[in-house]
C-alpha cells in the first residue's frame, strides 16, 4: 500500500515508519527536516506544511495514496494550528483527493470530557485535549472518510512488550514501540474503521486485541 505518514519524524511516526517499511509499504514521511529520515527505497519525504491552507496541502498529495495516517504533534507550541486546524485540513485535503482510509493517534478520553477533571495529567494538557476533542469530533462526525482513532495514555520511550490493554476505564501508560504497532495493525483491520478506542500496556497481543475492537 502508499501511505501517507503525517508527522514522521515525531516519536511514534518515526517507530510507525519503521514498522510499515518493514511490512514492505510504500511510504511517504512528512517533516520540516531537510535530512532524509529514512534510508529505503519504499521511503519517499514531503515537506508539508499543515499551517498553510487546505488546497496547499492537497495539492501536494499523491492520487494514488491509500491511507493516512495523522500522528503529528504540536508539543505545546502552536496547538490549535497544528494539533486542531491542521488536522482537520489533512482530513478535508484526504477527502477531496478521495483517499478514504485516515488512521488518527489522539490521545485517552479525547471524546469523553466528563472524565478529564478528575485526571491530573489531562488537566496539565487542557488546551491540547480541547483541540484532540475536535479534531476528533470532526472526524467522526463531519467527515465521511474510513476512520480509525486510537487513543494511548502516557506515552514512555521503553521496549514494546507486543501486548496492550483495549477500552480500559483508566488511562495508563504505553510504550511507544507499541503504540506504533497498534497503528500499524488497524492499517488493514477492517473491523476497525468507524471506531474509536484506548490503550494501554496490558497482557494481550496486539493483533489479538485490535480484532476485538
Amino acid at each position: 500500500m502508499k501511505i501517507l505518514v503525517v508527522g514522521a519524524s515525531g516519536r511514534v511516526g518515526g517507530e510507525l515508519v519503521k514498522q510499515l517499511l518493514a511490512d514492505e509499504h510504500q511510504v511517504i514521511g512528512t517533516t520540516r527536516q531537510e535530512k532524509k529520515l529514512f534510508d529505503n527505497d519504499n521511503y519517499t519525504q514531503l515537506d508539508l506544511d499543515i499551517t498553510a491552507s487546505k488546497e496547499s496541502i492537497e495539492k501536494q498529495l499523491d492520487q494514488d495514496i491509500d491511507a493516512v495516517y495523522f500522528v503529528a504533534g504540536s508539543g505545546g507550541k502552536d496547538v490549535l494550528e497544528v494539533d486542531l486546524h491542521g488536522a482537520v485540513k489533512t482530513m478535508q485535503a484526504a477527502q477531496d483527493k478521495g483517499i478514504k482510509r485516515y488512521i488518527m493517534l489522539s490521545s485517552v478520553f479525547s471524546l469523553e470530557t466528563e472524565k478529564w477533571d478528575n485526571n491530573p495529567n489531562i488537566a496539565d494538557l487542557k488546551d491540547y485535549y480541547i483541540s484532540k476533542h475536535y479534531a476528533d469530533h470532526w472526524l467522526v462526525n463531519n467527515s465521511s472518510l474510513d476512520y480509525t482513532i486510537v487513543q494511548p495514555g502516557t506515552l514512555k520511550e521503553r521496549d514494546g512488550t507486543g501486548k496492550i490493554t483495549i477500552n480500559d476505564t483508566s488511562s495508563g501508560e504505553n510504550a511507544i514501540e507499541d503504540v506504533a504497532t497498534t497503528l500499524a495493525s488497524v492499517l488493514t483491520a477492517d473491523n476497525t474503521i468507524g471506531k474509536v478506542f484506548n490503550l494501554h500496556n496490558g497482557d494481550i497481543d496486539i493483533n489479538e486485541a485490535i480484532a476485538t475492537v
